[in-house]
């Protein structure tokens, strides 16, 4: 699920931060410009791991600055293809099903990845598994268990401040999108196999 990737940048400390002690000042200007940040083809970076050397620095004549490079890692969220998951049900639609985790918003289970058996309930907005007469719901904000089947990353290309306004009510297409599935035993609410279990540990005793 988190991986170290490890990059080299130019990093500017401007002169209000020269009072703090330099791999401070550096931390905190890597943090800023990458934590939360999607990186293309790599993922989502959590924050900074540690930095590996730093270059001399050399200041700018005209703002003051100091430029420095550095080599640092990265703590990236970028699970593999096959791992399993849990994260919460954030909302379905007839094309399937968004779930969100703690801290990453973009994992889409399409409807083609769902159980076999399952439909939409246009009027609960919800998808429904019907497995031998039973019906159960995967309903919104449950906790689900997923397994990555695929990442895709798209370039996002600057945006001009008179249409910033405009982006916003049109839905972009994100910089990085998990797509997971929900087709094997195990998979679906945890609630579900969570009851299997305890009825199976009371059969035993």
């Amino acid at each position: 699920m988190f991986i170290l990737s490890e990059l080299t940048d130019l990093v500017i400390v401007d002169p209000e931060d020269f009072s703090k002690r330099t791999v401070n000042a550096l931390e905190d200007r890597i943090n800023e410009k990458y934590s939360d940040k999607v990186v293309h083809n790599l993922g989502l970076c959590i924050s900074l791991f540690d930095i590996l050397s730093v270059s001399e620095g050399l200041l700018d004549h005209g703002s003051g600055s100091a430029h420095v490079t550095c080599k640092f890692r990265l703590v990236i969220f970028r699970p593999f293809k096959g791992e399993v998951m849990t994260g919460r049900i954030s909302s379905s639609s007839a094309h399937g099903i968004n779930v969100r985790t703690d801290f990453f918003d973009e994992i889409f289970i399409p409807h083609h990845y769902l159980f076999e058996g399952s439909t939409f309930d246009v009027k609960e907005n919800v998808w429904v598994w019907n497995n031998d007469g039973n019906e159960f719901y995967l309903d919104k904000n449950e906790v689900i268990r997923f397994r990555v089947e695929e990442e895709k990353f798209e370039d996002q290309l600057p945006v001009p401040p008179h249409l910033k306004d405009a982006l916003k009510e049109q839905e972009r297409t994100p910089a990085y999108r998990i797509i997971a599935s929900v087709s094997q035993a195990g998979m679906g609410l945890v609630s579900w196999w969570a009851e299997d279990e305890d009825a199976e540990g009371e059969e035993e005793e």
